[in-house]
């Protein structure tokens, strides 16, 4: 199955640091945050990457390149280990590149892949969201390989922020997996049907890419890719996965933060220390 990452936002919320530095390039311990995304793809078998960028992210190309001057470096020096930790990563799988000329939603970026996958089932993967366990996209296929359909992967959020989010309404056919029977993007309190948020891992059949074009730009010219499963939910059924731990989202600095703090806590290399700091500097 092929994989589409759409990594072509334009960051701002983390200005000014991202007005020539990719926000999918910014570092979570040791990796840029895009490179966890292409990880956990490869890890469900994915062999075949294509990443939507656009103007200014030419570090994402170079990032997952070989890079000749640093290896020859590192192998005179011998540095073996981290040789081989710069190597591994131009080989983790084929990774394919288009351009959005702009940024017009994440139903846009999704639409900019349909060349490349054909007329296959495939994965979203959001280039900003971070899933250490590398369970979700398995767990997708299983039931989509079971029950057919499109597949998304969501999460219980607080009432209060169920505005931040893509929500859907529906009922649970098995344990952790429901039928949908809408989605609603970013509903008030009021009117959100459940509080179950899409976060950012999705497979989607190839019935996608004929719905896309046709859905009609809302604020700020933008296709939202909700509005188009609300129109597949007219030819094929959609099922979502809950998942209660679903990992980081470092789409904003504090989130950014968390997921920097919480995976490294984790680390047996950095946690023990990091934890002894935090807790010196609470106590100060």
């Amino acid at each position: 199955m092929k994989a589409i990452i759409p990594a072509a936002g334009l960051g701002t919320r983390f200005l000014p640091v991202t007005k020539a530095q990719p926000k999918e390039m910014l570092p979570v311990l040791d990796k840029p945050v895009i490179q966890y995304v292409v990880e956990e793809a490869v890890a469900a078998g994915v062999t075949d990457v294509l990443i939507v960028t656009g103007r200014g992210k030419r570090a994402i190309e170079d990032h997952f390149d070989r890079s000749i001057e640093l290896e020859a470096l590192l192998e005179q020096s011998g540095a073996v280990d981290r040789l081989k930790q710069v190597r591994a990563i131009s080989e983790l799988a084929e990774v394919f590149y288009v351009r959005q000329k702009r940024p017009r939603g994440l139903g846009h970026a999704v639409m900019c892949g349909a060349p490349h996958v054909c007329d296959e089932p495939f994965f979203v993967l959001l280039g900003d969201v971070i899933v250490p366990r590398n369970d979700i996209l398995p767990r997708l296929r299983e039931v989509h390989e079971a029950r057919g359909g499109s597949v998304l992967a969501v999460t219980p959020v607080e009432p209060a922020l169920v505005s931040r989010y893509g929500v859907i309404a529906g009922e649970e056919v098995e344990p952790g997996v429901w039928r949908v029977t809408d989605l609603v993007e970013k509903p008030s309190v009021n009117e959100a049907p459940s509080t179950l948020a899409i976060f950012g891992r999705y497979l989607l059949t190839p019935a996608i890419m004929e719905i896309l074009p046709a859905v009609t730009p809302g604020r700020g010219d933008e296709i939202q890719l909700t509005d188009a499963l609300r129109q597949l939910l007219k030819k094929e059924d959609i099922f979502a996965v809950v998942d209660t731990d679903p990992g980081f989202d470092t789409g904003n600095v504090l989130a950014w933060l968390e997921a920097n703090i919480a995976l490294a806590l984790a680390s047996p290399e950095h946690g023990p220390a990091l934890r002894n700091s935090l807790e010196q500097m609470l106590e100060g």
